[in-house]
């Protein structure tokens, strides 16, 4: 029998991860397995209580709760937004009039994504939200191409609430969180605070571990990852997906149809660090002949994995509570899991050295609206050093200093155009690619699932 509960112990004592909480689904048996604790500050033991910040995720809960409402007949995946929003505005007014409920949940809506202001904790959090959104820019016209989005996420959860009459939480309690039974999954900090929660925590240069703050993430961007949950809500919502639409009790909650649906693609996105394409919501990718669909989520100082492999009956999701150190340890116990359990094995891609004189239409200056990475030429490959907006890292850290981010080292893949593989370090394997423009020259960069502009 795998001795899940040892490799997650080895790797949380290698890695120095103070917190990790793993559940999984095997056939519809279950296995969990913890260790380390809540805090550095106010240690409690991680354990089956313990509620992680799952993050992104929770995208995934946000769509299944639309696909309940196309269930019900109430929206259609090919609606205008503006049908049922028509308060929204954008910069680039063929989106603001055409983009569609699907092109929300698909991330191709185009405009800039990582929207993460504060808007504040009270009921018009999203309405708020929605207002901004009018001044970020269109980076691709609409349905063109895949680019990471929290921003369409968010106007997601509005137009939920709009349909629906309701606050976006109470409406997912009502369409997901009840019939689904998820007894432990929770939105707002005052319900989380009297219950065992994991606080981030940062790994700093000098080895020290300290708590990340905030802990919470601003209302308005709830729709696109502000869930937190125990390990044994996740193995749940991994039940569910896996099944047929019935609840525990057999009851319906969504039709089998719109649930296979959710995990159908809808746009090729290969190449990408985030698989090869995406369905509703749901990240796809084929890893040894076999399908996984699967999502994961960061917020400050907390990561998440989560993997269902259908055609197998399994499923799983990690969750720790330190960063960079717990993406490693995510990653590293993933693979650990499908070769495990399953067989399954991603095959190691080898990058090519190239003269600087090929590499240099890469090298530039790329940036989104969170971040800009520089590129440059070394050793037959390229280094991409990130640089966080100041105003972005204003909303998300509560420390005046931004962590200075070392070059991450890619290499470009042969036979495969201007797609490139990060080399080393805790992002090794990773994948991206340079997309061109009408005329043939490099103008941008597709990086962490994001497409950055090129600037320079």
């Amino acid at each position: 029998m795998a001795d899940l509960q040892g490799k997650l112990s080895e790797l949380g004592d290698e890695l120095k991860v103070p917190g990790v909480s793993v559940g999984l689904v095997n056939n519809g048996e279950e296995e969990y397995a913890f260790h380390g604790v809540t805090s550095v500050e106010n240690p409690l033991d991680v354990d089956e209580h313990t509620l992680f910040q799952f993050g992104s995720t929770g995208k995934t809960f946000t769509a299944t709760a639309i696909m309940c409402l196309v269930d019900q007949g109430k929206i259609a995946l090919d609606d205008k937004v503006k049908t049922h929003v028509p308060e929204l505005r954008l910069k680039d007014k063929d989106a603001e009039n055409n983009v569609t409920v699907l092109q929300l949940l698909n991330h191709t809506a185009g405009w800039q994504g990582d929207l993460m202001t504060n808007t504040g904790d009270g009921d018009d959090a999203l309405a708020k939200y929605l207002e901004l959104m009018a001044d970020i820019e269109q980076v691709t016209p609409l349905g063109t191409a895949m680019s990471y989005n929290n921003a369409s996420l968010s106007l997601a959860g509005h137009l939920i609430a709009k349909v629906t009459g309701q606050r976006y939480e109470d409406a997912m309690k009502e369409l997901i969180f009840q019939p689904i039974g998820l007894e432990n999954t929770w939105f707002f900090p005052n319900d989380i605070m009297t219950r065992r929660f994991a606080c981030g925590h940062n790994n700093k240069d000098d080895g020290t571990i300290e708590v990340a703050r905030p802990w919470s993430i601003p209302r308005g961007s709830a729709p696109a990852g502000g869930m937190s949950a125990t390990a044994g809500d996740q193995v749940l919502w991994a039940r569910f997906h896996l099944g047929d639409g019935t609840n525990a009790k057999g009851e319906r909650v969504l039709s089998q149809e719109l649930l296979e649906l959710m995990k159908q693609p809808t746009f090729d996105m290969r190449g990408s660090a985030l698989g090869d394409a995406v369905g509703i919501s749901w990240l796809l990718r084929d890893v040894d002949g076999v399908r996984l669909v699967g999502h994961g989520g960061t917020t400050n100082g907390q990561h998440s994995a989560f993997t269902l492999c259908p055609e197998r009956n399994f499923g799983f999701a990690i969750m720790s509570n330190c960063g960079p150190s717990g993406p490693q340890l995510n990653g590293k116990l993933a693979e650990w899991i499908l070769e495990t359990y399953l067989g399954v094995t991603a095959p190691e891609d080898e990058p090519i050295k190239l003269a600087d004189e090929a590499l240099a239409e890469y090298v530039g200056t790329y940036k989104t609206i969170a971040v800009s990475v520089v590129v440059t030429a070394a050793d037959g490959g390229l280094r991409a050093k990130s640089v966080i907006d100041p105003e972005m890292w204003k909303q998300i850290s509560e420390t005046e200093e931004i962590p200075d981010q070392p070059p991450v080292p890619i290499g470009m893949l042969a036979g495969e155009g201007d797609r490139f593989i990060v080399s080393d370090g805790p992002g090794k394997g990773m994948r991206g690619y340079f997309p061109r423009d009408a005329s043939g020259k490099v103008s941008g960069l597709h990086f962490g699932g994001r497409l950055a502009e090129r600037v320079g």
